[in-house]
């Protein structure tokens, strides 16, 4: 059975959801979720991406409610306010603005390019991407790259990491501090640089694999230092300021590891969160998460305004793009089915035609190339007419007549198409998706039987 199908969505980011909500809809591996989805009725192909500031998954079902009921027990347990729930074409525009830094908390910054693709990669190993989401998330890091390239979006854009120590200094004087760094991945790796650039005095680097730590201690100008996660809450005591951005499933830092640390800003970036919230009520400690660097990046959106404007109508044109492949390919669907059709039937004759004649002496070569050539080229002007008439169909959402050709020429079609979005045939405009009603010969309604082949009209009898 030959299916495109439609993508569903769910998002909870930072744009309506409070930190501890994207942390409950998060997951700590997306292949396991992934494989999760997938294990779902009727779901084929499957993508989740988290990051410290969104959780989201998409799914290709038959129909749009089969996706919506796959999804639901992602975001059970939060706020209905907070989930954004996208039909195909809302998730093909959403994946697009992500991947171009259009829906991230700092305007435009280049890291969710790199995470889009990591998650992009771990969804294909755990055998959830097909065609459709290849086509869709390909096109989204298209869009992301070309937004950097032709825009001004991420031009003299900060980090969440550089955002993180600009707060801070809005909190404290790091001139001559010592800074602690939790974490050695990305975003520690770019609150370091941030750190060095504002002119602390001492950095640690704290990590469960010190070598990581170190890499990212050489790489700074400041005199720095690694040292094992397990010495973090120690180091939290000397530190001004602390910087938190792991991937633990639980609490790095708790109260009573901050209990002696005395006048220290800390600023967890984690997602779970890396610092216990009950930490803020210590005398001296002022603890922020990711929903206070809204206040940070505020200016830095104001000046990318003009860029995003210019991004938002590359996605438009991107946008029409991807819509015209779909319809191409099920366009291509249904000529293919017509072709293989149409070539069965041209061998089976062919064969007969060289067997009858072969009977009143034997053909030769040249003689058969002819009967060949003959055949593929009635096969090839035959078919020219009714291929451009479904490529014209396929552009003009003229799906009844998409369905058509596939009941008539793909012996599996089962009759149904997808629905959800313009491009698979679109729910909100009220138009049947149903398969034409067939008459008491099994022919759908409408079509002049003078227009079949005989030989789909002898199969249609048959069946």
């Amino acid at each position: 059975m030959i299916r495109t199908g439609v993508i569903t969505g769910v998002s909870v980011s930072h744009t309506n959801a409070s930190v501890d909500e994207v942390e409950t809809a998060s997951c700590a591996d997306v292949g396991s979720r992934v494989s999760s989805l997938r294990s779902k009725p009727g779901v084929s192909e499957a993508f989740a991406i988290g990051t410290c500031n969104r959780a989201e998954a998409y799914v290709v079902t038959d129909r749009a409610e089969q996706g919506r009921e796959a999804l639901a027990e992602l975001t059970a347990e939060v706020r209905e306010g907070a989930v954004d729930h996208m039909d195909h074409e809302a998730s093909l525009r959403h994946l697009m603005r992500v991947a171009a830094g259009l829906d991230s908390l700092v305007l435009g910054e280049d890291q969710i390019i790199g995470q889009l693709k990591t998650a992009f990669e771990a969804s294909r190993s755990a055998d959830g991407i097909g065609p459709l989401l290849d086509d869709a998330i390909t096109k989204a890091i298209h869009v992301g790259e070309r937004a950097r390239t032709e825009t001004a979006i991420n031009e003299g854009v900060v980090s969440l990491g550089s955002a993180a120590v600009k707060l801070a200094t809005r909190e404290t004087d790091l001139t001559d501090a010592t800074a602690l760094v939790v974490g050695a991945g990305e975003m520690g790796s770019l609150a370091a640089t941030a750190l060095d650039a504002a002119g602390v005095d001492r950095l640690l680097v704290a990590n469960r694999t010190i070598p990581h730590a170190t890499h990212i201690a050489d790489s700074v100008d400041v005199e720095a230092s690694a040292i094992g996660l397990d010495a973090a809450a120690a180091a939290a005591e000397t530190a001004t300021v602390v910087i938190t951005a792991t991937g633990s499933p639980e609490y790095v830092l708790d109260s009573e590891g901050l209990a002696d640390a005395g006048e220290t800003v800390c600023i967890d970036l984690a997602q779970p969160r890396d610092v216990d919230p009950e930490a803020d009520a210590l005398d001296g400690v002022a603890l922020f998460d990711i929903d206070a660097l809204e206040s940070v990046t505020a200016s830095t959106h104001r000046r990318r305004a003009e860029a995003a404007r210019e991004v938002e109508a590359m996605i438009d044109e991107e946008f029409d793009r991807l819509l015209a492949l779909f319809k191409r390919k099920r366009a291509d669907e249904a000529i293919s089915a017509m072709y293989e059709s149409a070539e069965c039937i041209k061998s089976r004759e062919v064969g007969t035609a060289f067997a009858k004649l072969d009977a009143h002496g034997e053909l030769t070569d040249h003689q058969r190339e002819v009967i060949e050539s003959l055949a593929d080229s009635l096969v090839g002007q035959l078919l020219s007419a009714p291929t451009k008439s479904l490529r014209d169909a396929a552009a003009e959402d003229d799906w009844t007549t998409i369905q058509t050709a596939m009941r008539l020429f793909n012996p599996e079609f089962d009759g149904e198409m997808p629905s959800g979005g313009s491009a698979l045939g679109d729910e909100s405009t009220g138009e049947s998706t149903e398969p034409p009603a067939e008459g008491p010969d099994g022919i759908p309604e409408g079509v002049p039987q003078d227009e079949i082949p005989p030989h789909v009209l002898e199969r249609l009898s048959d069946d």
